[in-house]
C-alpha cells in the first residue's frame, strides 16, 4: 500500500509540474514539463519554439524604401552592363577590324553570345521566385498524418508551416526554401529555384570582364601615343629614369583621343568588378562544397548536415548519377544518395 501511494503521489507531482499545450501542426494536445520551451510533436513531427518572438512588422514606408532600393540597384546593374557593351563596341572594334575582317566578325559574335547569356542568367536570377515552400495541410488531426510535418516549424509572418532549410525574407515578405541571402543587386533572394542562375551569372560576369580587359588593353596599346624618353638607363639613376617614364606616360595620356580614355575606363572598371565578383563566387562555391548556405552558416537552425565534399557541387549543378559514379566511385555514390535521402525525408 505504501508503495502504491508513493507511485500515486509521484504521478500527482508530475502532473502538477506539467501542463497541456496544443501542437500547431496537428491540433493534438501534448503534455509538457513547465521548463519545455522547444518541443516536437510525437505524432506529426512539427517543432514548436515558444521562445520564438515575432519582430515588429516593417512599416509600409520602410518596405517601400527597400523595394525602391532593390529596383535602383537592378537598374544600375543593367545600365552598367549596357554601357560596357556599347562603349566596348564603339572603342574596341575599330581596332579589331583593322587586324582582319574575320577577326572583327569573330569577336562581334563572341560579344553577342556573352551578352545574351549573361543577361539571360541575370533575368532568371532576378525575376524568378527564389524558392517556394511546399504547401501542406496542417492544423487538424484527421488531415495531418503521422510524420506529415516532420521537422516543420511555423512562420509567424506568413502564418503557415515552413519546411526545414526555409527562412523568411523581410525584404521579399515571403518564405524562401534553401535561402542563401537576399541580394539587392538582383532585387531578389537567392534560393533553391534561382541559385544556379545566380552562380551562372557570377561566372559569366567574370568571363565577360576578363574578355573586356584583354580586348581593351590590346586596343589601348595600339592607339597609345609613342613615349618620348631621352634618358638612358643607369642603375645609379633609377629614380630619375622612373620619374622620366612617369612624366612621359602622363604626357601621352593627355594626347589620347576620347576613345583611349574610354578604353582605360573599361579596363580598370572590368578588372575591379572581376575581383569583387571572384571573391563572392569563391565564397559561394565554398559554401556549396560544404553543403551549406550563407544564412544557415550564421545559425544552427534548419541545418541538414550532408557532409562536405565534391558530391555537393555535383548535386548542386544537377550532374547525372553517372558523374557521381565516375568521380566518387559506385559504392560512395550509392552511400551518399542513401544518406541524403534519409536526411531529407
Amino acid at each position: 500500500m505504501d508503495e502504491e501511494a508513493a507511485k500515486e503521489e509521484h504521478c500527482t507531482d508530475h502532473m502538477i509540474g506539467s501542463h497541456e499545450t496544443t501542437c500547431w501542426g496537428c491540433g493534438l494536445r501534448i503534455l509538457l514539463s513547465s521548463t519545455s520551451s522547444i518541443f516536437k510533436c510525437g505524432w506529426c513531427g512539427a517543432i514548436t519554439n515558444r521562445n520564438q518572438s515575432r519582430r515588429k512588422p516593417d512599416s509600409k514606408w520602410f518596405h517601400g524604401w527597400r523595394r525602391l532600393r532593390d529596383r535602383f540597384f537592378v537598374l544600375v546593374v543593367v545600365l552598367f552592363m549596357l554601357i560596357v557593351i556599347s562603349a566596348g563596341v564603339w572603342a574596341v572594334y575599330p581596332t579589331v577590324f583593322l587586324i582582319s575582317y574575320f577577326c572583327g566578325v569573330f569577336h562581334c559574335s563572341i560579344t553577342a553570345i556573352l551578352s545574351i547569356i549573361t543577361f539571360s542568367s541575370f533575368f532568371l536570377a532576378a525575376f524568378r521566385h527564389a524558392g517556394r515552400s511546399a504547401n501542406v495541410e496542417w492544423g487538424r488531426y484527421p488531415i495531418v498524418g503521422q510524420g506529415g510535418l516532420e521537422n516543420y516549424t511555423f512562420c509567424l509572418y506568413c502564418r503557415k508551416p515552413k519546411c526545414p532549410r526555409t527562412h523568411h525574407c523581410r525584404s521579399c515578405r515571403t518564405c524562401v526554401f534553401d535561402m542563401d541571402h537576399h541580394c539587392p543587386f538582383i532585387g531578389n533572394c537567392v534560393g533553391a529555384a534561382n541559385h544556379r542562375s545566380f552562380i551562372a551569372f557570377l561566372v559569366l560576369i567574370i568571363i565577360s570582364c576578363t574578355y573586356v580587359a584583354i580586348l581593351t588593353t590590346y586596343a589601348a596599346y595600339h592607339i597609345w601615343p609613342p613615349l618620348e624618353i631621352s634618358v638612358r638607363y643607369n642603375h645609379q639613376h633609377a629614380v630619375t629614369v622612373l620619374k622620366v617614364v612617369v612624366t612621359a606616360l602622363a604626357r601621352s595620356v593627355l594626347l589620347l583621343p576620347p576613345r583611349g580614355f574610354v578604353l582605360l575606363y573599361l579596363a580598370f572598371a572590368s578588372l575591379s568588378v572581376e575581383i569583387g565578383i571572384f571573391v563572392l563566387l569563391w565564397q559561394q562555391l565554398c559554401l556549396i562544397y560544404e553543403g551549406n548556405t550563407y544564412i544557415n552558416s550564421l545559425s544552427f537552425e534548419n541545418n541538414i548536415d550532408v557532409g562536405r565534399g565534391c558530391h555537393n557541387l555535383l548535386r548542386f549543378f544537377g550532374c547525372p548519377y553517372l558523374a557521381f559514379r565516375i568521380l566518387l566511385g559506385s559504392a560512395n555514390a550509392i552511400k551518399f544518395q542513401q544518406r541524403l535521402s534519409s536526411k531529407l525525408l
